[in-house]
């Protein structure tokens, strides 16, 4: 599902940015018997209602012409809220130097969520916690990452 998404990224990257707003992500997902494609938008100043629906019915007929997806789903357009998930190597990029919060499959030192410096991004992320240790973990150690709502206000 991750290629789908993929596809559907580069086919809409720029019809999105002509609505004046930034293609954050997208996600193809299941729940249940049902499937979502979710495009994740943002803008400096924040995103509007009208911004989704714009974006929505601009990219509606370009997903629909290229018919990368072989079932029937659901298309969602939302912002990407507060503590939006750093999922791109562009996002880790631009987030180095900002809070994080760090869930993790398995715990580290007793917990499986963390929140630090994002200080690196290497194939995974590396934070430095609060005693400034900086820890490294791999891509697939790490559920997501997301950037810390503190930072953001």
């Amino acid at each position: 599902m991750a290629k789908t998404a993929d596809k559907v990224f580069d086919l809409i990257k720029d019809t999105v940015l002509a609505q004046g707003v930034n293609l954050w992500d997208v996600k193809f997902v299941k729940e249940g018997a049902s499937h979502y494609l979710r495009v994740f938008i943002d803008k400096e100043n924040g995103v509007t209602i009208d911004d989704c629906t714009n974006v929505s019915h601009a990219i509606d007929p370009i997903i629909d012409e290229a018919d990368p997806i072989d079932v029937s789903y659901y298309l969602e357009v939302s912002s990407t809220g507060f503590n939006r998930e750093l999922s791109r190597k562009e996002h880790f990029e631009a987030s180095i130097g900002k809070k994080v919060i760090l869930k993790l499959f398995k715990a580290y030192e007793g917990s499986k969520q963390l929140k630090g410096i994002l200080s690196d991004y290497d194939n995974g992320p590396c934070i430095t916690l609060d005693d400034d240790k900086s820890v490294k973990f791999e891509k697939s150690e790490v559920v997501k990452v997301l950037l810390d709502d503190d930072d953001l206000i």
